[in-house]
């Protein structure tokens, strides 16, 4: 019998993960059928419950839902708690959800596996203190940095997320501008600014000729954000296609006890 699984958002209709966990499905032999659903926005928990009733078993969750699925889920795995955000559900028939974030996973895994960039002992600024930074913030202080700084337009909220991840590493927070003057090994944005084509008013002396600069967000092209490291001498400027891919990777593993090979999806969503 063939299982089912989905991606719920708003607007979900250029998302990449019906066709990412069908390449899964296809090279480990499971027999899933994977949609997109668009969920109102006051709908989710009821479009939840449809789901299940339907004989669903498991979702990944896309903005504006994560929050959302964290208070629904039941229980959670330790770095989804921390992040307080949701990105994947392993439903249960009786309602009591687990939840999961593979968010940071996929990052630190695109990171190192694909990109070979080490982040043990080096000097990380995240741009952004939202859900998508929150969301990676345990995983990337697990792989001990020297220091991770969190840079924000409105300083006190990267302070404040610093100091709810502070027991984990070394992490501090500031405002854009504090960051001049200090030269970084990995810069990753987390912000949302290349989808508009934009970039984060940082100051430019914090790229230095070894720094790698990773932009969570991705497109057909570069984006601004890998535009502007380069012009800066960037070392190494990457985008989060491939954390997109690894993290779909954690959650098929969650759902179907199997690890999928994620090089040759990356490769097949970069020809596309």
């Amino acid at each position: 019998m063939t299982d089912k699984y989905a991606v719920m958002g708003n607007p979900i209709a250029h998302n990449k993960s019906p066709r990412i966990h069908t390449m899964f499905a296809g090279q480990t032999g499971q027999d899933i059928e994977y949609s997109a659903i668009l969920v109102e926005r006051d709908g989710f928990p009821d479009a939840v419950a449809g789901f299940v009733s339907d004989g669903g078993k498991g979702l990944n969750i896309t903005v504006p839902f994560k929050e959302a699925a964290w208070e629904l889920a039941a229980s959670h795995s330790p770095r989804a708690e921390r992040a307080g955000a949701v990105n994947t559900l392993l439903l249960a028939a009786d309602g009591k959800h687990f939840g999961d974030n593979t968010d940071g996973a996929g990052l630190v895994r695109d990171l190192k596996h694909n990109h070979r960039c080490e982040i043990a002992g080096r000097r990380l600024l995240l741009v952004g203190a939202g859900g998508a930074a929150r969301g990676v913030l345990e995983p990337l202080l697990a792989e001990h940095p020297a220091l991770l700084v969190i840079a924000n337009r409105t300083a006190s909220r990267a302070v404040e997320l610093a100091r709810h991840f502070c027991d984990l590493g070394r992490v501090e927070g500031c405002g854009l501008d504090d960051v001049d003057g200090h030269v970084f090994d990995l810069v990753i944005n987390a912000t949302a600014a290349s989808l508009q084509g934009e970039v984060p008013a940082l100051p430019g002396g914090i790229i230095g000729t070894d720094t790698w600069c990773y932009d969570m967000m991705y497109g057909n092209e570069p984006t601004a954000f890998m535009h502007w490291a380069g012009q800066l001498g960037a070392a190494v400027t990457a985008d989060g296609l491939g954390m997109l891919v690894e993290q779909a990777a954690e959650s098929f593993h969650l759902w179907r006890k199997v690890r999928p090979d994620t090089a040759p999806v990356i490769r097949a969503l970069r020809m596309s």
